[in-house]
């Protein structure tokens, strides 16, 4: 698709992204002029129901939502060649930033804003009684201003939803999404916790993935939290992190769902005290910074 054709009936103005079975274009409406982002996914075959499925729920989901952290929803578009949906358009509010992965925060501060902003947003889509259930850095988008959008609402589902498949992001899954359990507002929790240790050691935590016997996915037997490797703590990886800030990411990747904070209102409340103390005085108790650290 190139610049000046048409798609869906709007102007196609530059390809601006590719995910696993989709593309993003920016593109304008020629009546309004309005510009949006265009998510395009293409039925080629029975393999491709579930990303066209993944489509209509993020836009189920976005219509509820409503939040200046959250790339905002605005229409569902379908293409049907007798009763079989062929493609599908999402138009999605376009957004002038790129993902934290690409766009890493300069300072811990900086960082410590992102994941504010990220865990308000979260907080909303919890409020309406959703789990986003894939936070990690690709779905978070950061602008020149600092401002963080919340993307991909895919995956997400109705609070204490227990999928039929194993889904999420190694590195960032939840023990529970990873068992196939029940998850809910503390699934977030732990999936913004494994985010945050990226986005500040440059490491992924273990993932608690069932028996490699288990060869479609769909162990059931007992999760057992204690044979779960705890990671590092981030500022044994990197002196330079406030230990407060270390002990809250480490709380919310506990194994257990009910060692994490109990909802994400509270994260919001730690992460800001951490920020107001990195925007006092240097701690006495800081250790120094080693050649190797980010900050």
């Amino acid at each position: 698709m190139t610049s000046g054709t048409t798609l869906f009936g709007y102007r196609v103005l530059a390809k601006i992204g590719t995910g696993a079975a989709s593309e993003l274009f920016a593109v304008q409406d020629p009546r309004t002029k309005q510009v949006w982002a265009l998510k395009h996914v293409i039925r080629r075959n029975e393999k491709d129901e579930r990303f066209l499925e993944q489509v209509e729920i993020e836009h189920r989901v976005g219509a509820k939502l409503d939040h200046p952290n959250i790339r905002a929803t605005h229409k569902l578009i379908k293409k049907r060649k007798l009763f079989t949906v062929t493609e599908i358009a999402l138009l999605l509010e376009l957004v002038d930033a790129a993902s934290v992965d690409k766009r890493l925060p300069g300072s811990q501060r900086e960082a410590v804003d992102v994941f504010i902003q990220t865990a308000k947003g979260l907080a909303h889509m919890h409020s309406r009684g959703f789990v986003h259930a894939d936070i990690k850095p690709t779905n978070i988008l950061v602008s020149d201003e600092g401002e963080v959008k919340i993307i991909d609402l895919g995956q997400a589902c109705p609070i204490g939803t227990c999928k039929k498949r194993i889904q999420g992001t190694p590195g960032y899954m939840a023990p529970e999404q990873a068992h196939r359990r029940a998850i809910g507002p503390r699934t977030d929790v732990y999936n913004l916790g494994a985010t945050m240790y990226w986005i500040l050691v440059g490491e992924v935590i273990p993932t608690a993935l069932p028996p490699k016997d288990d060869r479609d996915g769909l162990y059931s037997g007992a999760l057992d939290v204690d044979r779960i490797d705890a990671p590092v703590p981030p500022h044994v990886r990197n002196p330079r992190i406030h230990k407060l800030l270390s002990q809250q990411i480490l709380a919310c990747v506990q194994p257990d769902e009910k060692d994490r904070p109990a909802t994400m209102d509270v994260v919001v409340n730690r992460l800001e005290l951490i920020r107001d103390l990195l925007d006092g005085p240097a701690p006495a108790e800081a250790l120094p910074p080693d050649e190797d650290t980010v900050f």
